[in-house]
């Protein structure tokens, strides 16, 4: 399919790139055979989803329970990170992508904490797609984290409780002045969300793929905003 003005264009996509392993493994190679291939994936997407109209991608890198996978795993997945970030400010020097990192920077390596920094510096500036990509991240932990930002303010005197409400909570996320996202896509068939945005997803649509995220394409991803833009967002109220 084409997305072309009749289509209503998600601004936000959230990914939740399952499978990678998965995909690798039926092929009869390691693991991370898969992760490095999915990186790819992503770099083909993200270059071209802002044409199709997304403003936003966040995806879902690796999670806070990700660190209970074998040693062996985690090291790869680390040492293909560094690679990932170190490639990244030029990529997205050239494909005028802003890229933000989201999550909890405790348990990381120093070096890749300096490479995030960075990229994050070296593109801040760009004004074509903004990318978060959500590492040592869980939905769980950003709300700890996050009440216990509004606890020191109040503490110091700088909330007045009285006064927090939605808005208040937002800007002590990580996602502090991005959007929710409009449509949440998961490859690889599992349909659950594993502690991805678990405050940003309240009225997220949902899109579940068969394929493993180092299949998925763009075709893919139009596929998915012709099911989005088939859908009637009601936020809760009723159809007048």
């Amino acid at each position: 399919m084409v997305v072309d003005n009749n289509y209503n264009v998600p601004r936000h996509v959230a990914i939740i790139m399952d499978g990678n392993g998965r995909w690798a493994m039926a092929k009869g190679k390691k693991r991370q055979y898969g992760h490095r291939q999915g990186s790819k994936t992503l770099e083909t997407i993200c270059k071209q989803a802002y044409d199709i109209g997304i403003e936003y991608i966040t995806v879902y890198a690796f999670s806070t329970e990700n660190w209970s996978r074998p040693k062996e795993e985690i090291d790869n997945l680390m040492n293909l990170l560094r690679q990932y970030l170190k490639s990244s400010l030029k990529n997205a020097s050239r494909d005028n992508i802003k890229v933000r990192v989201i999550g909890n920077k405790i348990g990381l390596d120093n070096d890749i904490i300096t490479s995030i920094e960075r990229l994050e510096e070296g593109s801040k500036d760009n004004t074509g797609l903004q990318l978060q990509i959500a590492l040592n991240y869980g939905g769980r932990d950003e709300i700890v984290r996050m009440t216990k930002k509004i606890v020191s303010e109040f503490e110091n005197n700088n909330i007045n409780i009285n006064t927090i409400n939605q808005k208040t909570i937002e800007r002590y996320l990580d996602t502090k002045d991005i959007p929710d996202p409009d449509l949440l896509i998961r490859t690889s068939g599992e349909m659950r969300i594993s502690n991805f945005l678990l405050w940003q997803l309240a009225y997220t649509e949902f899109y579940f793929v068969q394929k493993h995220w180092p299949d998925f394409t763009i075709e893919d991803l139009k596929d998915a905003i012709e099911y989005y833009s088939n859908i009637e967002r009601r936020y809760g109220k009723v159809k007048e």
